[in-house]
């Protein structure tokens, strides 16, 4: 048995944990551990001798050849913590799960990250923002980690496809039991650039105690995390919580007052996290990452903002949202009705125009060309 195959196999016994496991290869490389006594492993702070005694027992059976089959015939990559491909922020937390079942792009998690969490019963507003921001992660090059749940999970996930980018999603169960199944097709496009990737084994159904499991495993592979939209006992104040305790930054999208929904988010503002309105917000916390470079240049190049912008360079679709509000300032509805383009182009048009810094938004959330722009 080999250290991969030890790891794979102590992670499919019931009540034993990543803590416990980890216990044990302090102590032995992972395929020692089946060599012990049941004694020996008793002596292991966390290690009863109940399971010391299904540790062995295990060897009897044939777990891990079926572990294994189901892996391959899946085209599934492992990555346990002895391995370079492990993402060090992961490793960094008191949890961490000594392996990772990736089907996808594994390199992918090694990208700079941002967790974008929320309702999933999201209000239009939530829908927006949850679009605007994970376009404008994807376009930086940032990778963009939800849960693959229905609301802001699949709609940040969706964002960071749109622009080309790159998403992980997260799983609550082995990656052979993708839940929703409505979101299957979803799972099967992340896989061509991103991945999802579970802490599983391949067969494990989701359960009450799983998810919020998966929300530290969220937060920790992430650089930071934005919570969009939730309710004062939601999952993504879970994920909040986790963010905090391990050193990640946290940022919140403001609310309405009277929307339940946002209660967690200016819950989570009053106690620290960076109020955001665009994706720059969030850019001004990394700024050794991609991304910021661009953002930082167009900051500090005043003098090429004060030139008036050549819009012979722009595409139709550009034209024509640059013409409507050089009239008057337009949410994104406002220019739909007014360019009568396909919203979908819209948002992503605006998006990229607005991480140009050639549109930016007023307080009321309304579109408005720059000052340079509509001299």
């Amino acid at each position: 048995m080999t250290d991969k195959e030890a790891i794979i196999l102590l992670n499919t016994i019931s009540g034993i944990g990543a803590i416990k496991i980890q216990s044990l290869m302090d102590f032995w490389k992972p395929a020692e551990i089946f060599n012990q006594s049941a004694g020996k492993l008793s002596q292991i702070n966390g290690i009863s001798s109940k399971i010391a005694k299904n540790i062995l027992d295990t060897l009897d059976t044939d777990a891990l050849e079926k572990e294994l089959d189901i892996i391959n015939r899946g085209g599934v990559e492992v990555v346990t913590k002895l391995d370079e491909e492990y993402p060090e922020r992961l490793k960094e937390i008191y949890d961490s799960p000594p392996c990772l079942y990736v089907r996808g792009n594994v390199s992918v998690l090694k990208t700079p990250m941002l967790a974008i969490v929320g309702s999933r019963r999201i209000s239009s507003y939530g829908r927006r923002m949850a679009q605007h921001l994970s376009e404008a992660a994807g376009y930086a090059g940032w990778t963009v980690v939800s849960g693959l749940a229905y609301g802001t999970d699949g709609i940040a996930h969706q964002g960071a496809l749109d622009a080309q980018g790159k998403t992980i999603a997260v799983l609550g169960g082995g990656l052979a039991r993708i839940h929703p199944q409505d979101h299957i097709p979803l799972a099967r496009e992340i896989v061509k650039e991103g991945a999802v990737i579970s802490e599983f084994p391949m067969t494990m159904s989701p359960n009450r105690h799983s998810f919020p499991m998966r929300n530290r495993v969220i937060s920790g592979l992430s650089n930071g995390v934005l919570v969009i939209e939730a309710g004062i006992r939601s999952g993504s104040l879970i994920t909040a919580n986790f963010a905090n305790e391990q050193g990640r930054t946290v940022f919140a999208i403001p609310g309405q007052v009277d929307n339940p929904s946002a209660r967690g988010c200016n819950s989570l503002i009053k106690d620290g996290a960076k109020l955001t309105e665009n994706f720059n917000d969030i850019l001004e916390e990394f700024e050794f990452l991609p991304g910021f470079e661009n953002y930082a240049s167009r900051k500090q190049n005043k003098q090429q903002e004060e030139q008036e912008l050549d819009f012979s360079a722009f595409s139709d679709v550009e034209q024509k949202i640059c013409d409507a509000l050089k009239v008057e300032s337009l949410t994104i509805d406002g220019l739909v009705a007014t360019t009568k383009l396909d919203l979908v182009e819209i948002m992503s048009t605006s998006m990229q125009l607005e991480l140009k810094k050639i549109l930016t938004k007023d307080n009321t959330g309304k579109y408005i060309l720059s000052d340079y722009t509509s001299k």
